[in-house]
């Protein structure tokens, strides 16, 4: 751990976890205050267990005590959890101690009570991250042999562990860096948790309203009226200390008065009365909080200390908590007919789970739903999220056998990391659709660099993350309900081959038009399917694809026409478009529709558009094949292609996180903690070289000069002509402050370097030194860089190179870390790509060798969370090979980057 700085208190190591029957603890390190609570828990140590961890029945506890808090937070650090929040009893705890400069000796205890639950995985992987960041790469543990708790706790962790015996112990010894294997027994657990957690809420046995009123009008009392209306299969107690009787049923002054156990308690009082209701709630041991009142984070002023203080009582109870400022929560199963929200819409059954963020466009929504014949399986509006999230719902949706699409509406994304890797395990099985609104922070804090100037002010990083993903993004509401409606009634078509049938030549154009600017086929018609088409149509009809039968077409030219073009071997779509003629009858071609989609059994989808004034018919909303009904052709034909574009997503390999064998890691962390021992800031350009090369990116060979006549030397042991560059505090840019002289020869390289510091100099610019690189005639500019987003973490971005990066904006971006599907998807996706293949007979670039570099800058990036940001500008697409003409580094403090 050379050259890693003594620290203060990290504060960016306290964190709620939640255990594996889905209550919380708080897990965060040590602190001088903790001594009494500390030795209080290594006395209540059961006789077997202080054996087991400090191989004998008798300790010093306070010796042990004080040990636990002599930490620096660097070389011994010790995490403890909590179980009623940072006041709370402590119910665990693990440290490691170094034992050599990249070693650390780790070990962990568990309350006998808490034991079995998922905490001591949990506090290994929070100790494992910290020593990680700390520059500690290997844990080693040294165990009793009949310790199989703790053994199994290793075994089961994800990490590559190795296990000896010796006489007497069992030494196990494992890397602290997280392998993908222990990240997805992380996150497996995680999930576990969240759908543990949101089961008790949708599904509890027992409810009470505090602030269930009489005035129907008031949120309280519709709240208790739609739970009482509807049904709900539980008891549902009114909390009201101002009155007896509540809509017939008895009230109760307080929730601590109810006597039976209750899972959820719903809150609807005035903002500044909600922690002293949440107090009694924890008293009574209700299990969630789901809290309608407004006047937290939301509003400013006290509202965010309102909301910490109310998370806090949460915490500290073990209670899971919705909102606050939310509009509740619905769940349609027969078997439970909860509709805990003030709504005057009860959504009908389906199977579709849909979570707004927004408490009144929820409202809006469910209406709309409603409207469509969209049913639910359930509902969950979560306000400010101060703790259940997107995350656990999708989780709890993606087991859930009633639901078969999620839909959320999100303001923000908490724990994007988390989100990365949950949401393409989910969507593989489950469509997720997302209504995302405002904007990513990506380079705000620092757009020095290329790449935080192009992704300022942009929400490209969400972009980027979601289509690694596999989630569907859709730009409006409308179109997230469009998408819906056809994942929730029809088949994802195999493919982009649309077949287009209308009784309207110009309404198919339309339609054609807009399926081809997104990405669809409108392809021929096999030769037996326009034969079998001109055998019923008239004469005047059209049997190429759009299908024209002309405006006298009937209900049953409709049904033997789709099921022609849906059995025709080139198509995978039908669109099905009407207006209705003089005389025509909608309700003949509604049937004729039906009967179609019910003869091809679901082979095929089928979305329809209805131009009619009166409507869709009936027949069309009560069949038993649900068809989806667009009110045009545009609305129809978007939908599909982004349906069509989820489905290429989910059958298409998934791609691996390559893991190289010839990366120093260790001394790469050590270049990144000297820098950082001098402050936040710019490598200097030898150890950006030296980082690169431990991670095998394949740079330009440069001199370092520190005078003008060093730099005519090393322009001649170069030989050839050669590119100069000045070095100095500030130059970040080099070409736009004329830094940098191209086609140097030896002989003229003092002259220039000269010049390019006197010139420097007048525009209050210093130069320490001069960089000397051979001149590459022969490649393709590129770009490559990263930066590091205060949600999402590293955000890498490939595009064209060179002077003109940011006016170009030719780029591709993702979410680290990046698969080699995704390196080669990058570069596939960028306008320039041609000229990296051959453009016009031109010589081809090394494609492989580019997508190398990006990998490697992933992986660099991912190991290492003190690099903030990252430019390689221009990285030069060889014939052979790839080289960094031009790198730069920024070092920073991980805790200060991500949130």
């Amino acid at each position: 751990m050379q050259g890693v700085a003594e620290s203060t208190y990290p504060v960016h190591l306290e964190s709620d976890a939640v255990l594996r029957d889905g209550s919380t603890v708080l897990i965060r390190p040590a602190q001088p205050t903790d001594h009494d609570r500390l030795e209080d828990y290594f006395i209540a140590m059961s006789p077997e267990t202080r054996r087991l961890r400090f191989w004998g029945a008798s300790v010093d506890v306070t010796a042990v005590t004080a040990n636990a808090l002599d930490q620096d937070f660097i070389h011994h650090l010790t995490l403890l959890a909590f179980s009623g929040g940072n006041d709370g009893k402590i119910i665990g705890g693990a440290q490691y101690f170094a034992i050599d400069h990249h070693r650390a000796e780790v070990s962990f205890s568990v309350a006998d009570e808490l034991q079995g639950h998922g905490l001591g995985s949990i506090l290994l992987e929070r100790l494992a991250a910290a020593a990680d960041g700390n520059g500690v790469h290997t844990f080693v543990a040294h165990v009793l042999p009949e310790n199989h708790a703790m053994i199994d706790v290793f075994r089961q962790s994800g990490f590559e562990v190795s296990i000896r015996a010796k006489p007497g112990s069992i030494d196990v010894e494992f890397p602290t860096s997280t392998t993908p294997e222990a990240i997805e027994r992380f996150d497996r657990r995680r999930s576990e948790a969240s759908i543990n957690a949101v089961r008790t809420i949708l599904a509890p046995s027992a409810v009470a309203v505090i602030g269930a009123s009489r005035d129907p009008d008031s949120i309280g009392g519709r709240l208790f009226h739609n739970l009482i209306g509807g049904e709900f299969h539980g008891p549902v107690y009114p909390v009201n200390p101002k009155a007896d009787v509540v809509h017939a049923v008895p009230a109760y002054a307080s929730i601590t008065d109810v006597p039976e156990a209750v899972d959820v308690a719903f809150v609807a009082v005035p903002a500044d009365h909600v922690a002293a209701v949440a107090r009694d709630a924890a008293e009574r041991h209700v299990r969630n909080l789901v809290v309608i009142s407004a006047g937290f984070a939301e509003t400013g002023g006290d509202g965010p200390a309102r909301q910490r203080d109310l998370l806090d009582i949460c915490r500290a109870a073990g209670m899971r908590l919705v909102g606050p400022n939310c509009m509740g929560v619905v769940n349609t199963d027969p078997e439970i007919r909860m509709n805990g929200t003030f709504a005057s819409t009860e959504p009908p059954v389906g199977r579709v789970g849909f979570m707004s963020q927004s408490g009144a466009l929820g409202l809006a929504v469910m209406e709309h739903a409603t409207r469509l014949g969209l049913g639910l399986s359930s509902f969950v509006s979560v306000g400010n999220k101060a703790d259940i999230a997107a995350n656990d719902l999708i989780a709890y949706w993606g087991r859930d056998t009633r639901t078969d699409v999620i839909l959320l509406y999100l303001e923000s994304i908490k724990d994007a990391r988390r989100f990365a890797r949950l949401a393409p395990t989910v969507a593989r099985e489950t469509p997720i659709v997302v209504v995302k609104s405002g904007r990513s922070s990506a380079g705000a804090r620092a757009a020095a660099s290329h790449t935080g100037s192009l992704l300022a002010a942009s929400d490209i990083s969400v972009d980027a993350l979601f289509r690694q993903s596999g989630v569907i993004r859709t730009a409006t509401l409308e179109e997230m309900f469009d998408v819906a409606t056809l994942l929730a009634n029809q088949p994802t078509p195999r493919g982009h081959r649309v077949g287009i049938v209308t009784n309207a030549g110009g309404l198919g154009i339309l339609c054609a038009d807009t399926c081809e600017a997104e990405g669809l086929e409108i392809p021929p018609l096999d030769e037996r399917t326009a034969a079998a088409l001109s055998a019923f149509l008239p004469a005047e009809a059209s049997t190429t694809n759009p299908v024209d039968m002309v405006a006298s077409a009937s209900g049953e030219d409709y049904r033997r026409t789709i099921v022609e073009v849906a059995r025709d071997p080139g198509i995978d779509a039908v669109i099905v478009l009407y207006i209705p003629p003089l005389g025509s009858a909608a309700s003949d071609v509604a049937r004729g529709i039906v009967e179609a989609a019910t003869e091809i059994d679901g082979d095929v989808p089928i979305l329809t558009t209805f131009m009619s004034a009166r409507g869709l018919p009936e027949e069309l909303q009560s069949a038993t094949v649900r068809l989806p009904s667009y009110t045009f052709p545009e609305q129809a034909a978007i939908a599909l292609a982004r349906v069509c574009a989820y489905g290429d997503w989910r059958i298409k390999e998934r791609g691996q996180v390559p893991r190289f064998a010839d990366l120093r890691v260790d001394e790469a962390a050590g270049i990144v903690a000297t820098a950082l021992e001098r402050g936040d800031g710019w490598l200097d350009p030898r150890g950006t070289d030296a980082l690169l090369a431990c991670y095998g990116v394949p740079t330009v060979t440069s001199a370092t000069a520190a005078t003008p006549d060093e730099a005519a030397d090393a322009a001649r042991r170069i030989g050839g002509v050669v590119v100069l560059k000045a070095v100095g505090p500030g130059l970040v840019h080099k070409t736009d402050v004329g830094a940098v002289a191209l086609n140097v020869r030896a002989e003229d390289a003092a002259e220039r370097a000269r010049a390019m510091s006197e010139d420097l100099r007048r525009n209050g610019i210093e130069t320490t030194g001069y960089l000397v690189q051979p001149m590459i005639a022969d490649g393709t500019e590129m770009f490559t860089g990263m930066t590091v987003d205060p949600t999402f973490g590293p955000v890498l971005a490939v595009g064209a190179g060179g002077t003109a990066v940011e006016l170009m904006k030719d780029i591709a971006v993702r979410i680290t870390p990046i698969t080699d599907l995704d390196a080669r998807e990058m570069l596939r996706e960028l306008a320039t790509f041609p000229l990296l293949d051959g453009y016009r007979g031109a010589t081809k670039m090394d494609v492989a060798a580019i997508e190398d570099v990006l990998l490697r800058v992933s992986a660099l990036v991912e190991d290492h969370p003190g690099i903030a940001e990252l430019d390689l500008n221009p990285l030069m697409g060889l014939p052979r090979g790839a080289a960094v003409v031009d790198a730069r580094v920024r070092a920073a403090t991980p805790a200060d980057l991500r949130a």
